[in-house]
């Protein structure tokens, strides 16, 4: 029989791979957490890039006279509440459509120094109109707003279908002057299905 010294220091023998075993499962473990976390991102980003939405919030660009009836638009985060994310400007500061869909189209327009007494008794035949004005082929009128006698802005919004390479143009009668200010003169779109 042994002493109790001798059992104490007796070990059982140990397999050298259930360490491997432990180590190789923790490995595996986390690979496939990763994976499955990569994988959720990369398919989400994905999702969200596939259905991006192309907006626009613009404001006047204009400064002076005009010799035009088309107003020109800017947007730019640096100029307050304006962006464009997809749509472009072209070189005169129209909208240029960068993808095919279903797009609602809002604009507001106030006329500079307008007051419900600068109207003649005659009421001035003032309009806006917001067109597809290139390419040719898709030529067409989209709104066609009247300032009322003694109204000095308008405003309105759609839903219609625009393709791509669409370049949109806003048309104001001259020799009217519509107000810069961001708040009262503006003009956007918005994707909202391919």
């Amino acid at each position: 029989m042994m002493a109790p010294e001798e059992a104490a220091s007796c070990q059982v023998p140990r397999w050298p791979w259930a360490s491997i075993l432990r180590v190789t499962i923790l490995v595996l473990l986390s690979t496939g957490t990763c994976y499955l976390v990569c994988n959720l991102c990369f398919s989400q980003q994905q999702q969200l890039d596939s259905t991006r939405w192309d907006l626009a919030e613009l404001q006047l660009n204009h400064t002076g006279s005009r010799q035009d009836p088309r107003l020109p638009w800017q947007g730019s985060p640096a100029l307050g509440r304006s962006f464009l994310h997809g749509p472009k400007l072209d070189d005169n500061g129209q909208l240029q459509i960068q993808r095919d869909g279903i797009y609602r189209l809002h604009i507001q327009v106030t006329l500079a120094n307008c007051s419900s007494s600068t109207w003649t008794a005659e009421p001035q035949r003032a309009t806006l109109t917001v067109a597809i004005c290139s390419p040719a082929a898709h030529s067409i009128s989209l709104l066609r707003l009247s300032f009322h006698r003694g109204g000095c802005w308008v405003a309105s919004q759609r839903l219609t279908f625009l393709a791509r390479g669409d370049i949109l143009c806003t048309n104001l009668t001259l020799p009217l002057l519509p107000s810069r200010n961001a708040d009262e003169t503006f003009f956007g779109i918005q994707w909202v299905h391919p």
